[in-house]
């Protein structure tokens, strides 16, 4: 065809008509998902303890210089990077989960059918609050992974529908030589776990410092996650940070950096660390005999929870309703609202219980 050739109506109609049936067809058949790969589109989703850093760390990660929010249940923003000259941006699609594990039932809003393929996920964990850690850890990795596991399910059901090859995104991430293979259950997605406020956990005691760090590299290693200690007080420590965020986002190379001493801030990028290296849980009073484990990830559970007694789980439960969370609070709508449950309570005869469910259901 010869440039500025024109075609009659019918025909240019008749072009943008298949493209439009091309679209509808790559859709219905996934390869959405799959164009979002080829144009470098990436989703990661950040979620860990309640006020742990984790927009700080984030708007650090994207090179904004802005002041940090309190987030509001579940945030979206996104990332981009340029390729070159005439070449589409990277683009990251960026989820934030904030309250801890009161919202954790969000997860499902940003681990979808259409995201799973390209997903990644941070969770971002308070090193200055160790006795929230485990719980904090286990309940929000959990949830995602149930998410995960139920997305996946689906998809996989849906490519038998089509007579397509199942894909089990487990086995997509571990090469054959990764240390300990046949002994951990890595998470199905990329896993990228942070410990924060570095600054505030490195004056802890020696002992206590050597249980969290040995406890977070057993974790890690046994997920086939990567992780790092940081604090946004640092700037080596950031920049490091960030080589994993950008890797997680972009595909850009994460770096080379090993450390693996309690003394100094934990650098373990995955696949660099093996049990063997890790050793057993470190213990001083506890004896590991009497602690009746139903498997490794459980002893290592037990004697964390022995040095570090976990925080009682009832005020998160209170907090199911971020109607009540204090930091969403709005003076006007609070009062009406109270005025509002004082009426059902007085007139109507409903229980406060029976108030809040209602309000969570709609």
């Amino acid at each position: 065809l010869r440039k500025g050739t024109t075609f009659p109506i019918s025909l240019r109609n008749t072009i943008w008509e298949q493209a439009a049936a091309e679209v509808h067809s790559r859709e219905a058949e996934g390869g959405e998902e799959d164009a979002g790969e080829t144009l470098g589109e990436r989703t990661v989703f950040l979620m860990g303890s309640k006020s742990g850093g984790k927009t700080s760390i984030l708007l650090r990660c994207l090179d904004r210089d802005e002041p940090s929010k309190p987030t509001l249940a579940l945030e979206y923003t996104f990332g981009r990077r340029a390729r070159g000259h005439n070449i589409p941006k990277d683009i990251a699609h960026l989820w934030e989960l904030g309250g801890g594990t009161s919202l954790s039932d969000l997860v499902q809003i940003p681990i979808t059918a259409a995201s799973i393929r390209s997903l990644s996920v941070i969770l971002i964990l308070d090193l200055s609050k160790p006795n929230a850690l485990w719980g904090t850890m286990e309940k929000l990795l959990q949830a995602a992974q149930d998410q995960l596991e139920k997305v996946s399910s689906q998809a996989q059901q849906a490519q038998k529908a089509k007579h397509q090859p199942a894909v089990h995104l487990a086995a997509r991430l571990l090469p054959k030589d990764y240390p300990d293979r046949e002994l951990i259950s890595p998470f199905p997605v990329p896993l990228l776990i942070i410990g924060s406020k570095y600054d505030i956990f490195q004056v802890f005691d020696s002992d206590k410092k050597k249980v969290v760090c040995k406890t977070l590299r057993f974790v890690a290693h046994y997920y086939a996650a990567s992780l790092i200690f940081t604090s946004i007080k640092s700037e080596s420590l950031i920049s490091k940070t960030k080589s994993f965020f950008s890797h997680l986002a972009f595909g850009l190379d994460r770096g080379k950096t090993v450390s693996c001493d309690s003394s100094k801030p934990l650098v373990i990028p995955a696949g660099s660390d093996s049990f063997s290296q890790i050793g057993s849980p470190h213990t001083t009073d506890v004896d590991i005999t009497s602690l009746h484990a139903k498997n490794p990830k459980d002893l290592w559970k037990k004697v964390y929870e022995r040095v570090f007694p976990q925080e009682n789980t009832g005020e998160q439960r209170e907090l199911k309703d971020p109607a009540r969370d204090p930091q969403y609070s709005e003076p006007q709508i609070d009062a009406m609202r109270a005025q509002k449950d004082q009426y059902l309570i007085l007139v109507k005869g409903f229980s406060p219980e029976l108030i809040s469910k209602a309000i969570q259901i709609l």
